[in-house]
Formats: C-alpha cells, sequence, structure tokens
C-alpha cells in the first residue's frame, strides 16, 4: 500500500509539473517577441506553435503590413512552426471570430491548451481574447499585463531585441515615425500622450533580431505609403467612431535583404 501510495503521489508530482503545451500569438512586433520570450523561460509552458493574422488579400500581417515573407522567416529563426489565420481584405467580427474559433479548435485538438499574448493594458481587448479562449476552451496568459512600459523598453534593449517601426496611426504620429529604429531616440520623440509601447494602436514594429533567433533577419526599408482602414461597424462587434485603429495609417514596407540585391 504504501508503495502505490508513494507512486501516486510521484505521479501527482509529474503531472503538476509537465508544461502546458501553448501556442503564441505573434504579431512579429515588440510586445509579442518580448512576451515569448518570457514564455520560453517559464518552465510551466512548453511553446509550440506561432499564431498570426495575415490578410490574405496584400499577403501582409494584418495591421503591421509586413510582407509573409519576412513573417515566415521569423518562425524560422525562432524554431517553431507557424501558423497563418488568413483573413479576407475586411472582415466583419463576426467571419473574424469563426475563422479564429475554427483555427484555434484545430490547435487545441492537437495538443495546445494555452494561448500566450503580448497585450498590456487593454482590458476590453484581454476580456475579448479570453471569451474567445473559452469557447475552444484554451487558457489565456498574459506575461506583460500591467508592467511599466518604460520598464518593457528597457528590458526589450537590454536583451538585444531590435526592431523597426513599420505602422503608425496618423492620429498620433506623422510619417517621420516610420520606417525608423525603435530606439531609444524614437521613444524620445514621441509626443505628449503617445504611449511608449504604442500600446493605444499609435505604432507597430517588426523584430528583426531577438535573444532566441538563430540569426539576424537583413531588412532593408522600402516605400512609405498611407493607407486607411475601416474597422468593422459596431453593430458587429466591432469598436465606436473614437476606435484608436479607426483612421489613416503610414507604412514602411520591408523588404528581404536578398530581394533588394
Amino acid at each position: 500500500m504504501l508503495r502505490q501510495a508513494q507512486q501516486d503521489v510521484l505521479l501527482v508530482i509529474m503531472m503538476s509539473t509537465t508544461p502546458a503545451t501553448t501556442l503564441m500569438s505573434w504579431s512579429g512586433g515588440k510586445d509579442s517577441a518580448l512576451a515569448l520570450h518570457h514564455a520560453l523561460r517559464d518552465p510551466r509552458y512548453r511553446v509550440a506553435h506561432l499564431l498570426t493574422n495575415v490578410n490574405a488579400h496584400y499577403e501582409r500581417v494584418s495591421m503591421h503590413g509586413v510582407r509573409v515573407e519576412l513573417l515566415a522567416t521569423q518562425a524560422q529563426r525562432i524554431g517553431l512552426p507557424l501558423t497563418q489565420l488568413r483573413l479576407p481584405e475586411m472582415p466583419s467580427m463576426a467571419d473574424y471570430d469563426a475563422a479564429l474559433l475554427a483555427t484555434l479548435t484545430e490547435l487545441h485538438r492537437q495538443g495546445i491548451s494555452h494561448a500566450i499574448y503580448g497585450d498590456i493594458f487593454l482590458e476590453d481587448l484581454r476580456a475579448y481574447r479570453e471569451q474567445q479562449l473559452a469557447r475552444v476552451p484554451l487558457h489565456g496568459r498574459f506575461p506583460l499585463w500591467h508592467r511599466n512600459g518604460a520598464d518593457l523598453l528597457r528590458e526589450f534593449w537590454e536583451m538585444g531585441f531590435q526592431a523597426i517601426v513599420v505602422c503608425v496611426n496618423d492620429r498620433h504620429l506623422d510619417a517621420s515615425f516610420c520606417g525608423r529604429l525603435l530606439d531609444r531616440d524614437f521613444v524620445r520623440d514621441l509626443p505628449p500622450g503617445v504611449d511608449p509601447c504604442g500600446e493605444n494602436g499609435e505604432y507597430h514594429s517588426f523584430v528583426f533580431d531577438a535573444p532566441y533567433f538563430s540569426q539576424p533577419i537583413d531588412v532593408v526599408r522600402g516605400e512609405i505609403v498611407r493607407r486607411t482602414y475601416q474597422p468593422p461597424a459596431a453593430k458587429e462587434g466591432g469598436r465606436d467612431a473614437n476606435d484608436p485603429f479607426a483612421a489613416g495609417f503610414w507604412y514602411c514596407d520591408l523588404l528581404p535583404a536578398a530581394i533588394s540585391e
């Protein structure tokens, strides 16, 4: 009986320490990159997959405007499989929710139990994510949650991450901010009221080097263009007219260095 009791205790210990198989919601930008860094160092999780929203019409990362070739290169440098949640040019919230549910359900079937996000303080966004995960069900984890933005950026730089600003919201920033390195000078130049991490959608970035990349990604800055984005109507579950994403955006087209040669 004692031997069986010991075996039962050992089994409980093993079960409690087995890392959860986890997907990373990967945008390719600084917040998801830093959140992945924390997840990879956390023994509670085994990150097994990257998941990225992609605009299938333009073959670019949704909102960030980064080419899928560069997204695939990031995944290759990290050494993790990548799933693209491929969306039409202007999906409704209902279409997006259905596509997300189908994708997460399939990943759950493959053994994924948790999803990690790089969100920092947007309560409504976190609530939305957790509601969608609960439908599968998956468990959401937010390693950067409620951390100070200046501290996060300091950690980002000190750990050796490097990124380029690829998109700015013209409600907050002009075109001169687009295409710049995400460095201390960039943050010092931000106008008053702009979140240093761009958590309100003021800017997005592309990480071209990280501690867990097998090697940096060589990129060349291309043209800078302005595009407009209209979110789904509020009646479809989207945000209202004050949505920070309902604006014009400046995009810097990054090209793989090999293409530009």
